[in-house]
């Protein structure tokens, strides 16, 4: 089986952010809609506007998004959109909250766990989307980068929450307090990122993935006490493949010599993280082989 290529560069930069994306090959066109996590209120680790603004103003580009299912400044989108001002992306993009004017359903194919998935109602107005992730841990996922991105991100406030129970309910409320086993909810995120993928690919819509590895903390940018890094920096990986770009990113923080690197290894496995890579694979999403092309 051919190794999917996965663009590296260790310059973090938004030439560099540019440059990367221009080596995929790929003109994102008509109306591009670039899915970057806003942050939550208090978080610091997400994308900044002086890095991804170049980049998102080039593709003519719309930063998307949708509500969150855990309590906090992001559940609405009245106040998603104050905090994404507060964070800058209203500066260089317009904003739109997918689910604001509700959700629909795509099917999951082949999944064990979600029989559909909600995604932002909005998400049907674009032409060709742009995957740009921050590489970081998570609380619940173990880590967090385009598949992450592509199935919690993607998916409506009730979405979110059908994702987090693992298919036993869309109420925001009830998902927190449903039984399932940790490697039920992450192969579940992997089933939603496969069936946008899916729809991308029945509706002729073109998908490109970048993830930036910076502020390598343990957090999540969705997380408003969010820890400092604890590694240094890593640079920014590219490719057409979110299952190969994820394995990079992954194989990147295990083969640091960082001091600190083991604690986002620890994160990562605690909660099962890299699960979610050979069972993303065993939907047809991608390819943990990749071959790793060095831009600098």
């Amino acid at each position: 089986m051919e190794k999917s290529k996965v663009y590296f560069t260790k310059e973090i930069t938004s030439d560099s952010l540019i440059k990367i994306y221009e080596s995929l090959g790929v003109t994102l066109s008509g109306k591009v809609g670039v899915k970057v996590s806003t942050g939550e209120d208090g978080a610091k680790g997400y994308l900044k506007a002086d890095l991804i603004g170049p980049l998102v103003k080039k593709l003519n580009g719309t930063i998307i998004e949708c509500n969150t299912a855990y309590p906090g400044k992001r559940t609405d989108s009245v106040n998603h959109m104050e905090v994404a001002k507060k964070h800058g992306f209203t500066e260089f993009a317009d904003v739109d909250i997918m689910d604001t004017n509700g959700e629909f359903r795509i099917p999951v194919h082949n999944g064990k766990h979600l029989k559909y998935d909600l995604i932002g109602e909005n998400f049907k107005n674009y032409d060709s989307i742009l995957n740009l992730a921050h590489g970081k841990g998570h609380m619940m996922g173990g880590f967090g980068a385009n598949l992450k991105n592509q199935s919690i991100g993607i998916a409506s406030r009730n979405g979110k929450a059908y994702i987090h129970s693992c298919g036993k309910t869309e109420d925001p409320d009830e998902c927190w307090v449903s039984k399932h086993e940790q490697i039920d909810f992450i192969e579940s995120m992997a089933e939603a990122a496969t069936a946008v993928a899916d729809y991308l690919k029945e509706n002729n819509k073109p998908i490109v993935y970048i993830t930036v590895m910076n502020a390598l903390s343990v957090d999540c940018d969705c997380d408003s006490n969010q820890g400092d890094p604890v590694m240094a920096d890593l640079g920014i990986v590219a490719s057409l493949d979110p299952v190969a770009n994820d394995q990079a990113f992954i194989d990147m923080v295990w083969a640091s010599k960082d001091p600190g690197a083991h604690l986002l290894q620890e994160r990562v496995d605690r909660q099962e993280g890299r699960a979610i890579l050979p069972y993303a694979e065993s939907l047809g999403l991608g390819s943990t082989n990749y071959e790793l092309i060095e831009l600098d």
